[in-house]
C-alpha cells in the first residue's frame, strides 16, 4: 500500500471520496427515523414547530393536532391545517431563547480579542523604537495611539453585533418526506 506522501493527486482524491462515502453510509439513514410520520406523535400541543412545504414555503407556530392526512398548527392569524402530501419537513424547536446571552458572550470575546491584538500591535510598534535615551523618552516618535484601547472598543462593538446575529436555538427534524 502506498503511503500518503507517494500517493498521486488522483489517488488522494479517490481515497478522500472513499472516506466521505463510508462516513455518510455509517450516518443516520435518510429513510428510517426522520421519514416516519409517527415521529410527530411525540409532539405536545403548544410546542413550537416549523413545517416546510414541498414548494419550500415555511410555516411556524404551535403544534395543535396530527392526523394521517396532515398537521394543524396555531399561528397568530389562526389555526393552519397542512396536508401531509404537501409537507416536505417538520422540525421541532429545541431549547429556550436567551436573547441577551449571545450578544453578551460576543462582547466579552470581542473585547478580549481586540485587547490582545491591540497589545500585540503596541509591542510591534514600540519594538522598532531605536533610541539611545531609553524607552522612557519618546525620541521624536508620534505619541502612542493606545491600539489596545482602540481595538478593544472595536472588538466589543463587533462582538456584540455578531453575537446578536447568531441564533439562540436549534431545530430538530422529526419528519422528512421520502
Amino acid at each position: 500500500m502506498k503511503s500518503l506522501r507517494t500517493l498521486s493527486s488522483a489517488g488522494f482524491l479517490v481515497l478522500l471520496a472513499a472516506c466521505f462515502s463510508t462516513s455518510s453510509a455509517s450516518g443516520q439513514p435518510s429513510e428510517g427515523r426522520s421519514s416516519n410520520w409517527d415521529n410527530l406523535k411525540s409532539l405536545t400541543p403548544g410546542q413550537e414547530i416549523r413545517v416546510v412545504m414541498n414548494n419550500f414555503k415555511s410555516y411556524q407556530g404551535g403544534f395543535e393536532s396530527l392526523s394521517d392526512d396532515g398537521i394543524t398548527l396555531r399561528q397568530a392569524a389562526g389555526d393552519q391545517t397542512l396536508a401531509r402530501k404537501d409537507i416536505f419537513r417538520v422540525s421541532q424547536k429545541m431549547g429556550h431563547d436567551h436573547p441577551s446571552r449571545n450578544p453578551l458572550i460576543g462582547a466579552v470575546v470581542g473585547t478580549w480579542a481586540g485587547l490582545g491584538i491591540g497589545l500585540a500591535a503596541n509591542q510591534v510598534i514600540f519594538s522598532h523604537v531605536n533610541c539611545t535615551l531609553g524607552p522612557a523618552f519618546n525620541c521624536g516618535n508620534p505619541p502612542n495611539p493606545h491600539w489596545d484601547i482602540i481595538l478593544a472598543s472595536v472588538g466589543v462593538l463587533a462582538g456584540t453585533a455578531i453575537g446578536a446575529a447568531v441564533p439562540t436555538h436549534a431545530w430538530r427534524n422529526l419528519y422528512r418526506a421520502r
